[in-house]
């Protein structure tokens, strides 16, 4: 019998079996002690907040109902797996950082982790090939996917919606509704069918009754009929849901906070005979007054913060966020160019975009977790004569990849793509990583890829990407520039630029994007002689430019900010092509999925840490 506990330690929770031994009183105490730490830890480290403490009770009850790792649990995205791992034996000191524990699920960290993401609406497609893979190896266990309101609507997870009620076996789906209305069915009589309808003594004579009437020809016809008949006096008498007429059992909605009623249902969805969809609601950020009344998102994913005052502890006086200087841009672009569009695909405030949102709400829209849409979207409107803005992850546009090729690029189709959070990105891990756009985009025509060092050529870059130029891309990385005002500086389209020349042939340096200026700095502090370049236009290769660098002893490509597959191997191609008789020496980031760590320690990873590079060099010029 299940006991009251007055107080459990965390750190001592090996195994999620201990919440199955406690009664509701001491449950509920563990949920305000799971919350407290949650919020401790994303104070200290950073990490997605709302969506954890959104969750607590939900995770505690699936663990309650199922026995994992022999069952199956896929967190869509996995960025409320924080209760998760806190039950299944893991600290959350040092979220996020080399050594601890990441931010999502993660195969490699935990048997009880059988899956690992960190984009979203893979789950329902995730589950279904293990619901294959269990049918196939005959084995018996649960697959529980846990998804929220705003990923179910991707198209992905659509795709899977719609293939699971085909699949044999059953797949346990349940929807975590914070945000958007999803209308269920209500009233007495659906109550009363859906009781019966999850019942374990229906369901076994249901079972049976299919089973004995499969046995000859009448018997299938008999089953037809009372099938059809009883399918339709209960679409008669219950307004079904959309996930009803798609072949689910529905359950819901049910409290996503009352742990008494989670077991209830649970209860329910594993005694159905097909696949189930457990609508729960719940409120994001439930526990810390300011997650819970954010309406923009800020707590989403939190850098380390005051629990008290809710303000950031690492601040940056005198400096700017990439992503808000683009911001300001966009508004300026905006307000020249009238047939210009903002499309963002749920990125709006981790872009930092709210000014033009504000600025021109006629003119911008977020159409949610859907990149493949927003780009043919974009790709559309430049045909009928606008111009978009498309705001987006590097991570997030390897989703758009097919779009971007066929949808926009194809056509010519002119438009601006702001490849927000380029290069390493720290703490959100191998799936984040903004390194591999350089490499895929120059595969396809009509594409131009940039990236600016500073200000002022980021801002001509996006004056001169509202021209007829295709497909322009502008990356920028996930860092800070200092504020003050942009000066004018000459771009000839497709040009790099020799920001300083040699007459000495040693070294010609190739260098992408801010940290050019750190790097160089390191280079005249030693006192070198070298030729430095910042490439910008990273796809396009001008004659003049190139002839320019053929007699030099040794090229070096300094590209912290994508692998060495991007811009690196074009050049070097180039370089081939043209007869180059020196050596060339390459240092981009590691062609590899770059676990969760400082951004500093990813680049000493990589091998383009600054001062090792700037040693480097320094090497060659002895």
């Amino acid at each position: 019998m299940a006991k009251n506990i007055e107080h459990i330690e965390l750190s001592s929770i090996k195994s999620p079996e201990i919440v199955k031994k406690m009664g509701y009183g001491s449950l509920n105490l563990l949920c305000q002690d799971i919350r407290t730490e949650i919020i401790q830890k994303t104070s200290e480290y950073g990490g997605h907040l709302s969506s954890n403490l959104g969750v607590v009770e939900l995770t505690v009850a699936i663990h309650r109902n199922f026995n994992f790792p022999k069952d199956k649990l896929i967190f869509d995205v996995g960025h409320q797996c924080y209760t998760h791992k806190i039950l299944t034996g893991r600290s959350l000191d040092h979220l996020n950082e080399k050594g601890g524990v990441t931010g999502f699920q993660n195969i490699k960290e935990s048997e009880y982790d059988c899956y690992s993401a960190g984009h979203s609406s893979t789950s329902l497609s995730a589950a279904a090939g293990f619901a294959v893979a269990r049918e196939l190896k005959k084995e018996d266990y649960d697959i529980v996917a846990v998804i929220g309101d705003s990923s179910i609507v991707n198209g992905l997870s659509m795709e899977a919606l719609n293939e699971i009620p085909s699949l044999p076996g059953k797949i346990i789906i349940v929807l975590n509704d914070n945000d958007m209305s999803i209308s269920p069915a209500v009233g007495g009589l659906s109550k009363f069918f859906r009781r019966i309808s999850t019942g374990r003594a229906y369901n076994k004579a249901k079972t049976s009754f299919r089973r004995k009437m499969m046995r000859s020809g009448a018997g299938k016809k008999l089953y037809a009929f009372t099938y059809a008949l009883k399918s339709s006096i209960k679409h008669m008498l219950i307004r079904n849901t959309l996930f009803d007429d798609m072949g689910y059992t529905y359950i819901g909605p049910v409290n996503g906070h009352d742990l008494k009623a989670l077991d209830r249902a649970f209860a329910r969805a594993k005694n159905t005979s097909k696949s189930v969809v457990l609508h729960v609601n719940t409120i994001k950020g439930r526990g810390y007054p300011y997650a819970e009344r954010d309406t923009s998102g800020y707590w989403h994913g939190a850098t380390p913060f005051d629990i008290e005052s809710g303000k950031p502890k690492n601040l940056h006086p005198g400096f700017i966020s990439w992503s808000h200087f683009f911001s300001d841009l966009t508004s300026e672009v905006m307000g020249q160019y009238q047939d210009a569009e903002l499309i963002v695909p749920a990125t709006l405030k981790g872009s930092g975009l709210e000014k033009p949102f504000h600025d021109f709400p006629e003119r911008c829209l977020d159409v949610g977790i859907a990149e493949e849409h927003a780009l043919t979207m974009a790709g559309a409107l430049s045909l009928n004569g606008i111009h978009p803005i498309v705001a987006i992850y590097s991570t997030f546009l390897q989703r758009a990849y097919d779009e971007v090729s066929h949808d926009c690029a194809r056509f010519k189709a002119n438009m601006t793509l702001l490849v927000d959070r380029s290069g390493l990105v720290g703490k959100n891990g191998e799936t984040h990583q903004g390194i591999f756009d350089v490499a895929y985009l120059k595969t396809i025509p009509n594409v131009v890829i940039t990236m600016p060092s500073d200000k002022s050529e980021a801002k001509a870059l996006f004056h001169q990407s509202m021209g007829e130029h295709g497909v322009f891309a502008i990356r920028f990385p996930r860092d800070f520039v200092e504020v003050g005002d942009v000066t004018y500086v000459e771009m000839p389209f497709g040009r790099w630029r020799f920001l300083k020349e040699s007459e000495k042939k040693k070294l010609a340096l190739f260098s992408i994007g801010p940290l050019t200026h750190t790097l160089r700095a390191l280079l005249d502090k030693k006192g070198l002689e070298y030729t430095l370049i910042n490439p910008i236009y990273l796809n396009l290769f001008n004659e003049f430019d190139l002839n320019r660098v053929l007699d030099y002893e040794n090229i070096a490509i300094y590209d912290p900010y994508s692998t060495k597959e991007g811009f690196s191997e074009s050049l070097l191609s180039r370089l081939m092509e043209k007869g180059f008789q020196g050596k060339v020496h390459v240092r981009a980031t590691r062609s590899d999925f770059i676990p969760a760590m400082s951004n500093k320690e990813q680049l000493q990873f990589s091998d383009c840490y600054p001062e090792d590079v700037a040693s480097f060099l320094e090497s060659l010029l002895k």
